[in-house]
């Protein structure tokens, strides 16, 4: 399916949740933010919130250092 990830039309597996659309991003290591059709979405629901076709998401990684 394709989906507007960070402004970039992307196609990625059929029935991905938030979460495992973060790992096959390989986005799994430290924090991130989603927002999906500008709906922040809370960490708790990333393992049950479904990607679906044509969706707008945003990822923005935290990155600590000093």
């Amino acid at each position: 399916m394709q989906v507007t990830l960070n402004g970039t039309l992307r196609d990625v597996p059929d029935g991905l949740t938030v979460r495992a659309l973060l790992d096959h991003l390989g986005l799994t290591q430290g924090p991130v933010a989603v927002e999906i059709n500008r709906d922040i979405v809370p960490r708790a629901e990333h393992v049950v919130r479904a990607v679906a076709e044509g969706d707008a998401i945003e990822v923005v990684l935290f990155v600590g250092g000093g």
